[in-house]
């Protein structure tokens, strides 16, 4: 089966490394959100630098270096879903990245998790295909290995509660069917993303540190789907509150080597 033909071959005939040279002095921890209102708010609030450009078919993404409580961090947006997402961290890792700390919206599987509540994956369950190349075929993978106590306490600081379970990672936002919610519901997940996977497998493989939390947003458990906060303009002074938690943590990340 295709998905079963995992080369662990490091080198491929194209490699970030020939398109993207490394930046000297590239932040220690990059951090990265997939709204375009979340991200443009939360770069409002810096005193921004670009420092690189990402190309794709679609244009070019700018990497910003930004200053939180006198420590330089990379900053940029993330693209949705998981290939183009993996790929463009793959050109970040040439440039010099090597701590990257996501966090997005997600659909809720489990209706008791409220609106905008932070949830942190333990396992993302591979209903994609861009993980199976950079790791050995499987259901599941583990994510956020490392720093988890570490985000608890920053949570613990500012007052948020927080869930943690199994995310399902799907490429097919349209095809959340309720027989497919009910199955994962069974492997044990409680809320469904489009990259999670893709990435912890992606830096598992590259040697690179990854954390990724989410923040609730839609309800698929429910009669009918209930849409909740998932514009991405929808409660955007929470979100921006909830974004800097992830400045935090890379603070903390700072002071591990």
């Amino acid at each position: 089966m295709l998905l079963e033909e995992f080369d662990r071959t490091y080198d491929s005939i194209i490699n970030p490394e020939m398109l993207y040279s490394r930046l000297d002095g590239f932040p220690d921890v990059t951090i990265s959100c997939f709204s375009r209102h979340l991200f443009e708010g939360v770069l409002s609030l810096f005193d921004a630098r670009k420092i690189a450009d990402i190309h794709s078919g679609i244009g070019l993404n700018p990497v910003y270096q930004v200053e939180y409580k006198g420590k330089a961090f990379a900053l940029f947006q993330s693209y949705i879903g998981e290939p183009l997402c993996v790929s463009q961290y793959e050109d970040l890792m040439a440039m010099g990245s090597k701590r990257l700390i996501l966090l997005g919206n997600c659909g809720v599987l489990d209706r008791s998790i409220k609106d905008c509540g932070i949830i942190i994956p333990t396992l993302a369950i591979r209903d994609e295909g861009t993980s199976y190349h950079y790791v050995e075929s499987s259901d599941t993978i583990a994510v956020n290995k490392k720093y988890r106590e570490e985000f608890k306490e920053v949570l613990k600081e500012y007052g948020y509660s927080y869930v943690e379970g199994t995310t399902w990672t799907t490429d097919a936002c349209y095809r959340e069917t309720k027989e497919k919610v009910r199955r994962r519901r069974e492997q044990g997940a409680i809320c469904v993303e489009m990259e999670c996977a893709g990435m912890q497998a992606l830096c598992d493989f590259r040697g690179a540190e990854f954390f990724q939390f989410f923040y609730a947003g839609d309800n698929l458990d429910h009669s009918t789907w209930e849409p909740r906060s998932i514009s991405g303009q929808a409660r955007l002074d929470d979100k921006m509150k909830i974004m800097l938690l992830a400045f935090e943590l890379g603070l903390k990340m700072m002071q591990i080597k």
